[in-house]
């Protein structure tokens, strides 16, 4: 059984090896997937497991308390245990943190390979937390030669990510910032949605991550009405998170108006230049599984 701590294995892990995992796991069969929610107030324990025949077992318990961001502590935390898919071992247990910064920021960026532009020179991020960081890094290594713009509720957090990257800056108007935007990256933990559909314009790609709970959203009505929209799965998402499940309960959206999720990958493209491509991303047990699967493959490969 391998230990494998962030800092030990971050360092030999890359944004497109783990991009083409994700995808190598989506053309096996089918995970079996189960979340488990308790809340206390505004602080939320999720325990996720999936099951991929092939691969393996991975259970992630995660704590969210976002008051920790008082106490200086991370406000998410966690273990990841990966079980062998053929004897039920425990193979390895891996440092929280990498998994969930590979994960998120990995799952986004598949789908912005397939949605956004690939002439895309601008591209804003909404947040500035320790998935804002990632996302910095991994759209980076997409778009490397893209102008990069970090807008948060507390400007001097963004004015500090913006000074750890060359050609990122903070911007402090949020509509000229999504207006002015190729690509919109939303990584808050808002209940109350933040991007407004009148400043969206034709050709953006919106990826909207921080949305977890069934009363949080990142894009109001307008917005998803005038996007063609895609998910990570389907099973995770639309009944579960309020950036989905809100909309369709109110009749805005329909659920068949979700295009295609990732086990249906020929279907992520735009149909022109000016669409508008919407993707929500979940984070699913499953994608745990396929990121442990790789960041063990990996530690192997390099130990």
């Amino acid at each position: 059984m391998h230990m494998i701590s962030y800092q030990d294995c971050d360092p030999i892990l890359s944004w497109e090896g783990l991009v083409e995992a994700i995808q190598l796991g989506h053309k096996r069969n089918k995970a079996e997937i189960s979340d488990t929610f308790l809340y206390r107030k505004d602080d939320t324990l999720l325990s996720r497991s999936a099951w991929i025949d092939g691969i393996g077992i991975a259970i992630k318990c995660a704590t969210i308390f976002p008051g920790n961001k008082d106490f200086q502590k991370p406000t998410i935390n966690g273990a990841v245990n990966l079980f062998d898919d053929k004897t039920g071992e425990l193979n390895a247990v891996i440092d929280f943190h990498l998994v969930t910064k590979w994960k998120t920021a990995g799952d986004s960026v598949l789908a912005a390979k397939f949605l956004a532009r690939p002439s895309s020179q601008n591209i804003l991020i909404l947040g500035a937390g320790t998935v804002a960081y990632s996302l910095r890094q991994a759209y980076g290594s997409l778009f490397p030669d893209a102008k990069f713009f970090i807008w948060n509720r507390t400007p001097r957090h963004a004015e500090k990510l913006a000074n750890d990257f060359v050609n990122t800056q903070a911007v402090s108007d949020l509509e000229n910032a999504v207006s002015s935007a190729d690509i919109i990256s939303a990584a808050t933990m808002s209940t109350e949605p933040l991007i407004n559909g009148k400043w969206i314009k034709p050709g953006q790609h919106i990826d909207l991550i921080g949305a977890y709970r069934s009363d949080m959203r990142e894009a109001d009505d307008n917005t998803l009405q005038k996007s063609r929209i895609f998910v990570d799965s389907f099973e995770t998402t639309i009944d579960h998170i309020g950036e989905l499940k809100i909309p369709v309960a109110q009749g805005v959206i329909n659920k068949e108006d979700v295009i295609a999720d990732f086990y249906d990958l020929k279907e992520f493209s735009r149909n022109s230049e000016d669409e508008i491509t919407l993707f929500k991303n979940g984070g699913g047990a499953h994608l745990d599984l396929m990121t442990s699967h790789y960041i063990l493959q990996t530690w192997l490969e390099n130990n």
